[in-house]
């Protein structure tokens, strides 16, 4: 009989999975994230459609290692140095969009006819978005060095950190909605005075224990996974049994390695666990929902949603404007937070266990959360063609004087032989090389670092984004000889998103009539830049080894081979 039922379990998870990877390819091709399609499939495998999902301790059993493991990674990456770095616009933008969105979605929700405490739920609920599915994104766009994606990343911590608050507080709240009469206040006493002693005892793995323990486990990379894994799942089970929460105790585990040089290396090996064991969280999640039961919620979810896809965004940009950044920068960052997370799942499910919002509530905030993540992706996605149709309505969100992207006016007014694009190792080389040649030479790149490196080593560089117009019509392009673009090439090649052909066409648009040169990779993609106009394509890794190999031979090699433009016009060096 046991052998059967483990069969039979077997079957079921193996279904599951296979459902899982056929939703994801289709969810894959929409370019959506997985979190939408680990929830339509919960919904396909639940009771409502094919009711495959029926052994649900176990499933619940994967979910709770999903969401510690989860939580265990946010701790990883809670780099508080970050938003010190960054300053006040983390913290005022953070804090600013938090509020905003309880207060208003609260009022929203009151009026959408929810009970009060409901309300306060569903509010708290929007105010989280999604850390994985953002730094996903821009990552993928090359905008997560960019300032935009930078104070995105800045408020995103701040938002973690709110996450960390509501949670303990779920914690503390369900301890005394457990307990009833003059037992209540003592035992929430009783679990807080539990999270402090599991505070110090965080306090002191970091300062004198998680050093060195992972550097001697490091040498084994497959103990370092077992390790991080066995040390979350401590921790969270740990934090349950002292009554604040599994959850909490996961995070707390994060934060107690996160002082580590092997933090990175951790959170990448355990990436893919962690999608996988989420997939069960998001597979109960969705089983559980009644879709007749969702079908009353389309009119408030499509009310809250539109709030979160609109209000969220413009209060970001309101108070990034507010404070000197310019009206595409607000803008850019605002997109971000234009979507409800994983987390807010996760609190509503903690309200539910707690008692004091129903299955209902939940279904609600899970409809946003498709209805928002599944619309912000294409917001994110195609941020920049978003902006250029908003940009004549956006004035009003922007300073006179943006102090706090404030341009460098000298460097701007004086005129030079050279302007170079991307200020990574190959463009600063190229900036360097020219510089030390006796060119005059201007470097330009999104990345505050990459700007603040450069000047170190000695060069001119000044802060701005090559996608924006604005930006170039006050670079000083008439008198230079030469613009080089080192940006750095899209995966996908040369398509409309890819910052060279926005620049290449950016710079002509503008009256530009000297020589443009453009580093690429890929053959195919540097026959398209040169039928764009680009008199130079820069080939790094074949120019390289075509010098190379002169210089081991000690004589003449042949001319390296030409890039013909596919219209037939002209022949250009590769």
């Amino acid at each position: 009989m046991t052998e059967a039922i483990e069969g039979y379990l077997f079957y079921e998870i193996a279904a599951l999975l296979v459902l899982a990877a056929g939703v994801g390819f289709i969810g894959l091709m929409l370019r959506q994230p997985l979190i939408v399609s680990f929830i339509a499939v919960g919904i396909l495998a639940g009771p409502s459609v094919l009711d495959i999902a029926q052994s649900h301790q176990q499933i619940d059993l994967l979910a709770e290692l999903g969401i510690a493991l989860l939580l265990f990674l946010v701790g990883l990456k809670l780099d508080f140095n970050l938003v010190r770095t960054l300053g006040p616009v983390a913290l005022v933008t953070g804090l600013g969009q938090v509020i905003f969105t309880t207060v208003f979605g609260f009022l929203i929700a009151l009026a959408l006819g929810i009970p009060p405490l409901t309300a306060l739920y569903v509010a708290i609920a929007l105010t989280f978005s999604s850390t994985i599915i953002i730094v996903k994104l821009l990552s993928d766009k090359r905008e997560i060095d960019a300032l935009h994606g930078r104070i995105a990343l800045g408020f995103l911590i701040v938002q973690d950190v709110v996450v960390v608050v509501a949670m303990i507080s779920l914690a503390a709240i369900g301890v005394g909605g457990a307990a009833t009469g003059d037992g209540a206040v003592g035992d929430v006493l009783i679990v807080l005075g539990y999270g402090v002693a599991m505070l110090v005892f965080v306090v002191v793995v970091i300062r004198y224990v998680a050093t060195p323990v992972v550097e001697r486990l490091a040498r084994a990379p497959e103990l370092l996974v077992s390790f991080a894994i066995g040390w979350a799942a401590l921790l969270a089970a740990i934090g349950h049994y002292l009554g604040f929460g599994k959850e909490l105790g996961g995070l707390l585990a994060g934060v107690s390695l996160a002082s580590t040089h092997f933090r990175e290396a951790i959170s990448a090996r355990l990436a893919s666990l962690r999608d996988f064991l989420l997939l069960f969280f998001f597979i109960a999640l969705g089983a559980s929902l009644d879709l007749s039961v969702l079908g009353t919620n389309v009119g408030p979810a499509i009310v809250l949603s539109l709030f979160v896809l609109i209000g969220n965004p413009l209060i970001v940009l309101t108070i990034m404007g507010a404070m000197g950044y310019r009206k595409r920068t607000g803008f850019l960052a605002g997109l971000t937070v234009a979507q409800i997370s994983e987390f807010s799942l996760i609190f509503m499910a903690m309200g539910v266990a707690i008692g004091h919002v129903s299955e209902d509530a939940l279904g609600l905030v899970t409809l946003v959360g498709l209805v928002t993540i599944a619309a912000s992706t294409y917001m994110i996605t195609f941020s920049h063609q978003l902006y250029s149709a908003f940009e004549p309505l956006l004035g009003p969100f922007e300073r006179r004087s943006a102090g706090a992207e404030q341009e460098e006016s000298a460097e701007m007014a004086r005129p030079y032989d050279a302007i170079v694009f991307g200020l990574g190792r190959y463009g600063l080389g190229i900036a360097s090389a020219l510089q030390d040649g006796g060119k005059q030479v201007l470097g330009v790149d999104f990345s505050p670092d990459a700007v603040r490196h450069a000047r170190q080593m000695g060069q001119e560089a000044v802060f701005g984004d090559a996608t924006d117009p604005e930006f170039l019509a006050h670079l000083p392009l008439a008198r230079a000889e030469w613009l080089v673009m080192a940006v750095p090439e899209h995966a996908t090649g040369l398509s409309h998103d890819d910052p060279r052909h926005a620049l290449l066409k950016a710079v002509r648009d503008l009256g530009y009539d000297g020589k443009i040169a453009v580093a690429a990779h890929l053959q195919e993609t540097a026959a398209r830049l040169a039928s764009d106009r680009a008199d130079l394509v820069l080939m790094p890794y074949r120019d390289a080894a075509y010098a190379a190999a002169r210089m081991i031979a000690g004589e003449a090699l042949a001319a390296r081979p030409v890039i013909e433009d596919p219209e037939g016009q002209k022949e250009l060096p590769a």
